[in-house]
């Protein structure tokens, strides 16, 4: 009888343990930190805060987003691609991080083949648009004006190496800028959202981003669009595109916004962001909130997202290559 009860009290305690080992395995259990590498204000922000203004319909636990910003999204990227791959450390992976940094920077201190994709959420067409007070109100005018002031025309943007610094030099060379590079000075910023606001200041002369980051200056009359990258005029914002100005080969200037994990991210937690991120792109709200900035909500699964980005990342490589840009 003893033997038996002994039995029934090891078998007992050995489900127990095994209880709560699966509770402790569970995921997600405690706030998940979303990083966004680069400042306030930006597309990725945006994108970020938008997502999580939805995320307590699907997720169970706070998302918590962090703000790491530096070295044009490098800083808080290489910080996600060191971090535990437990799925407590995710990002906002973003067109300047994953692709636009590795085709200019051979130091980096990641690779995007650092990072277990999720998916892309979103893709937003890049607008180019100056202060009213500049007296530039068309990408003609503006393209006068870098001709007769060498070096005395400034864009700014989100750091070196941000799709922001690649787009105000591709933008010029398309309309037949020649040394594109030393005709404008390029003024980096901490984040999108600060870049903008420079321009809003008069402190730059124009701004190539994502319509995200600019439609509530547009719609204040801040900032004049003069351009956008989509194939058709974009709602809520007077300027022609880049077809209608005779360079559609600009169309391939789009931003884009998708959840990554470390390399090594745990399959419970990539998993769950998979499903959770299915329905978050679904969710009429998110699309409203999205649309509104004139950002176009996708769903792409983790396969369509990898081959995405690593087509994108062969295109500004090669767009770096032709102008000048590779940053040693």
């Amino acid at each position: 009888m003893t033997t038996r009860r002994a039995v029934l009290a090891a078998a007992a305690t050995a489900v127990l343990i095994a209880a709560a080992a699966g509770a402790e395995a569970a995921y997600p259990e405690r706030p998940i930190t979303l990083v966004v590498p680069y400042g306030a204000g930006g597309a990725t922000d945006i994108a970020a805060r938008n997502m999580t203004a939805v995320t307590p319909k699907y997720i169970p636990v706070p998302i918590l987003v962090v703000n790491k910003t530096g070295a044009g999204g490098a800083t808080g990227t290489a910080f996600v691609a060191n971090a535990p791959g437990d799925g407590y450390t995710m990002m906002v992976a973003r067109v300047g991080s994953h692709t636009v940094n590795p085709a200019m920077k051979a130091n980096l201190p990641y690779t995007i083949d650092d990072f277990r994709y999720v998916g892309v959420f979103e893709i937003n067409p890049v607008v180019c648009a100056t202060s009213p007070s500049s007296g530039i109100d068309s990408m003609e005018a503006l393209i006068a004006a870098v001709r007769a002031n060498p070096g005395k025309i400034t864009y700014s943007s989100s750091g070196v190496g941000s799709m922001l610094h690649l787009a105000g030099v591709l933008v010029l060379d398309a309309f037949g800028v020649e040394n594109a590079t030393q005709m404008v000075t390029h003024l980096p910023f901490r984040g999108g959202g600060e870049a903008a606001r420079q321009v809003v200041a008069g402190n730059a002369t124009f701004i190539c981003t994502n319509s995200s980051a600019l439609m509530g200056h547009i719609q204040s009359g801040a900032l004049k669009p003069l351009m956008v990258t989509t194939k058709e005029r974009l709602e809520g914002v007077d300027a022609p595109t880049a077809a209608e100005l005779g360079k559609p080969e600009l169309e391939v200037l789009v931003g884009w916004s998708g959840i990554a994990g470390p390399k090594d991210l745990v399959d419970e937690a990539y998993d769950a962001w998979v499903g959770w991120l299915g329905q978050i792109t679904k969710d009429a709200e998110f699309q409203e909130r999205m649309g509104a900035l004139g950002s176009i909500v996708v769903s792409m699964s983790p396969e369509e997202s990898v081959k995405f980005i690593r087509h994108q990342y062969e295109v500004f490589r090669a767009l770096v290559d032709k102008l000048g840009m590779r940053v040693e």
